[in-house]
């Protein structure tokens, strides 16, 4: 029997897809370097095995998946070369894989690990469904009828897919590391939108993805009056958001969510548009959604003591933004303190002055350095840049996190995409010394 072996098996993908093999009782194992990621404990618990990189990992019979981030010169991925083992690019291997399922992608510049984990949860409830989040979870079903996955733009890696189905959330002007402008981002979601095969969802509030061309329906959701899917008399409080849902202008039926913000409002109308497509019974939507937790790292609560410290991924202005709206709403009576680490210098120079106006919706901004890649060339560019845009400011330091106690009664929240967790289990370390 065929092992797989993924070079680099920490990543959020790579480790979501050994889990799905694993799962179908395929034999998996793989190798990253030392540093510990949060994806590994998944892959701890199912018994996956995970080696430090060096060529002795590579023997006969394997086949290898490489993970997007190591270069054809990496010594394991050389060495399955030279023993004529097969070698597949990760995207390469998910585009070939799907073909055995109805495989539905969901992608856009904004809230597909979200959605892809809610349309995952909701799909269980109806059939058999394996899936691939982009927080590194995934899980395989032997039996499985529908295949959902996390589809991502960057580098146009999701051109490597042709599935049944796509939701589309958004086009927005990200990782300028790669995309030219906005109009080179549209170029490839319009590009993959041709090589869907039965429909797509999308978010017809975007006026980008109003002008998507495709050679198979497109379903548009969102707020808008002329969508075919649209939410309306929207409730928020506290404890979530309730929606009305008209089909074409005829009322279908009213939704409960446990979760905050707009965004989370139009991420599940694009899972109620693709179950109801799907022909779904409306009661097992309505039940899951109320069911749905979460993903790792997207608005992840802890209390402590008299404040609520929150983990969020938001790392584009646009996140950030819907973010602090879903903890005004969720808090409306506690400061919201937003503590952030810019990632990658190129992203944090093109949108100075947007991610300067996000964080002024909190009461208080504390900034960490940039996370930036050794690749990138960035010039004179520091966070104290971001930090004259912002008034009231301050920079924090791993060493310096107890600064945060004085705001008591309060809503912490650490966002990025770097490794700012550290600065959160600095600060809980701290408060666990008390």
């Amino acid at each position: 029997m065929t092992i797989y072996h993924f070079v680099g098996i920490k990543g959020s993908g790579m480790s979501a897809l050994a889990q799905v093999l694993h799962d179908m009782k395929f034999e998996v194992q793989g190798s990253d370097v030392e540093k510990r990621f949060f994806t590994q404990q998944a892959l701890e618990h199912a018994g996956i095995k995970i080696l430090p990189f060096q060529k002795e990992n590579i023997q006969p019979g394997m086949t290898v998946i490489a993970g997007n981030a190591f270069p054809d010169t990496h010594e394991e991925i050389e060495e399955a070369r030279s023993k004529g083992l097969p070698i597949v690019r990760y995207h390469r291997f998910l585009g070939d894989f799907m073909q055995r399922f109805t495989s539905i992608a969901i992608t856009g510049a904004h809230g597909k690990t979200s959605t892809t984990g809610l349309l995952a949860h909701v799909i269980q409830g109806a059939k058999p469904t394996s899936y691939l989040i982009g927080d590194g979870t995934g899980k395989g079903d032997a039996d499985a009828e529908y295949f959902v996955f996390e589809a991502c733009e960057y580098r146009r890696h999701f051109l490597s897919y042709f599935p049944d189905y796509a939701i589309m959330t958004n086009i927005d002007f990200d990782h300028p590391d790669y995309f030219a402008n906005i109009d080179d981002v549209f170029s490839a979601f319009q590009e993959m939108a041709w090589q869907v095969k039965k429909g797509i969802i999308a978010c017809g509030d975007d006026r980008n993805l109003q002008k998507i061309q495709a050679k198979v329906p497109v379903l548009f959701y969102g707020f808008g009056d002329d969508n075919d899917y649209q939410a309306r008399n929207i409730t928020k409080s506290p404890e979530g958001t309730t929606f009305e849902v008209f089909v074409r202008n005829t009322f279908f039926d009213t939704f409960t969510i446990p979760t905050f913000g707009d965004h989370n409002v139009l991420n599940s109308l694009a899972v109620i548009a693709m179950c109801h497509y799907e022909g779904m019974d409306i009661n097992i939507i309505k039940e899951q959604l109320l069911t749905f937790t979460g993903v790792k790292r997207r608005f992840s609560e802890k209390s402590i003591g008299s404040q609520m410290i929150i983990d969020d991924y938001a790392h584009h202005p646009t996140e950030i933004k819907a973010t602090l709206d879903a903890a005004n709403q969720k808090y409306p009576d506690r400061d919201i303190v937003a503590v952030f680490q810019p990632h990658t210098f190129s992203r944090t120079q093109t949108f100075l002055d947007e991610f300067a106006q996000s964080l002024n919706l909190a009461d208080k901004v504390y900034l960490c350095d940039i996370f930036g890649s050794a690749r990138e060339n960035h010039g004179k560019l520091t966070i104290e840049d971001l930090q004259a845009k912002i008034p009231g400011a301050e920079l924090l330091n791993e060493k310096e996190t107890n600064l945060l106690r004085k705001h008591e009664n309060s809503v912490i929240i650490f966002m990025g995409a770097g490794d700012i967790q550290k600065f959160q289990e600095a600060y809980e370390k701290e408060l666990a010394s008390l």
